[in-house]
């Protein structure tokens, strides 16, 4: 949102050119005034020039806790109220973006490539890892209940299966694309069910009512002692990305805070919250990533033809 100038009418504007002595007194606050509003109006926020809004489709119900070390984090180093934006879906996610309701977010690599196909105007930063001497990027596994006579990806056909989300990248993307390796079309040889978040998919496989196999990310298949893997695939790690509306300098900002960051310096920079056994299971450090990082999922789209790959006309 660009902030609003005061016009100034013709009479007003005389009688300061007349009273050049006392604006020269009130020089240096409205100067200091017009630096802030032109420093703002540089760039569009979602909300305004104090806030940051900070999009999640959540996985679980820990999702918003797992997040707030790093938003208070952001809020120390940009001095920006950073406020927690809770999707219902990565379409919904992909909306906000596109209509500027997001400044800063957390992304599937699928949701990513999805948005900017559709217009969305992101830049990507980082991406979290969540221990030490990793690299970016996690599995999406192929999951079944514990006793399942599917013993590989081949036995999902003509089953009950298990998404996330149609523009989920472990949830649905990457299966597709294994589906797809095992001459199964996932959209008429499997009775698709979408689940919404990891962690229901891995429940509802679990459960082996409403879905007979599934997929979902490996850290919520962790969680889950009933169910068992027959396959995975590493995925581009998830990016944090920021609007590219924002103001450069704030954008500048941005990528210095959360390109490579750590836990322990998010800690001393008096991150109290972070110092926590929560925090440290789903963060450990980011490390950079840019745009063709993810030229694997748009190749993979290319694979799968995937109708939320295309590019919006």
């Amino acid at each position: 949102m660009k902030l609003s100038r005061r016009s100034v009418s013709t009479v007003l504007l005389s009688m300061a050119l007349l009273t050049g002595s006392l604006a020269s007194c009130s020089a240096p606050a409205d100067s200091a005034n017009s630096d802030a509003n032109a420093g703002a109006s540089a760039g569009k926020f979602a909300v305004d020039a104090n806030t940051l809004v900070f999009g999640v489709v959540p996985d679980s119900v820990d999702t918003e806790t797992n997040y707030t070390p790093l938003m208070d984090y952001i809020a120390k180093q940009t001095g920006k109220k950073v406020e927690y934006h809770e999707s219902t879906d990565y379409a919904a996610l992909i909306e906000a973006a596109n209509a500027g309701k997001i400044d800063v977010a957390s992304f599937s690599g699928f949701t990513y490539v999805t948005a900017v196909n559709q217009g969305a105007k992101l830049t990507p930063i980082s991406s979290i890892v969540t221990e030490e001497g990793e690299e970016p990027g996690y599995f999406s596994q192929a999951i079944v209940p514990k006793g399942s006579p599917i013993k590989d990806i081949a036995g999902m056909k003509g089953k009950k299966v298990c998404f996330v989300d149609p523009s989920s990248t472990s949830g649905y993307l990457f299966p597709s694309y294994n589906l797809l390796k095992a001459d199964i079309d996932p959209k008429k040889d499997v009775t698709a069910v979408f689940a919404g978040k990891h962690d229901v998919s891995v429940q509802k496989t679990a459960e082996g009512v409403e879905c007979e196999a599934g997929f979902a990310e490996d850290s919520e298949v962790a969680k889950n002692d009933k169910v068992t893997v027959i396959g995975e695939t590493k995925v581009p790690g998830a990016p944090v990305v920021m609007s590219s509306d924002l103001p450069k300098d704030l954008q500048e900002k941005l990528i210095s805070t959360l390109k490579e960051v750590s836990i322990d310096q998010i800690i001393a920079a008096g991150v109290e919250n972070a110092d926590s056994e929560a925090f440290r299971s789903v963060f450990h450090e980011t490390k950079p990533v840019t745009d063709s990082y993810y030229d694997t999922i748009r190749d993979i789209c290319k694979t799968t033809n995937a109708t939320q790959c295309q590019a919006k006309k």
